[in-house]
């Protein structure tokens, strides 16, 4: 059985455009209620909310991948960021670490925790 990773830049971007269709489908559901002003005023304010809210997530993890490290990856040879102790390329989803204390160790997101202790 093979474990498939993803990149924690490209799991967050996932979240962010889920937040923005979520955010288009509770404005839909509002239009169902165009009797009521209140409850598809509610329904329009959460969306809108939402959508705002994936534009903040974009801008945040754009400025993180600014800080990420850039390295290749010994699968694919792409140039593919790392963010934290372990991560996966964004290509080929190669299990990648920046800690030569890490080296050859099973992959585990855990290790990116602050609080991890040096097993």
């Amino acid at each position: 059985m093979e474990l498939k990773y993803t990149s924690k830049i490209n799991k967050i971007r996932t979240f962010a455009l889920s937040l923005v269709f979520i955010g288009i489908i509770i404005m839909y559901l509002g239009l169902y209620f165009k009797a009521s002003f209140t409850v598809m005023t509610i329904f329009m304010l959460i969306g809108f909310l939402a959508t705002l809210s994936s534009a903040a997530v974009y801008i945040w993890i754009g400025m993180l991948s600014t800080k990420a490290v850039q390295v290749e990856c010994p699968n694919c040879q792409k140039v593919t960021k790392v963010l934290g102790r372990v991560d996966a390329c964004m290509f080929c989803k190669q299990p990648l670490t920046m800690d030569p204390s890490l080296d050859g160790v099973e992959f585990d997101d855990k290790y990116n925790r602050r609080n991890q202790k040096e097993q």
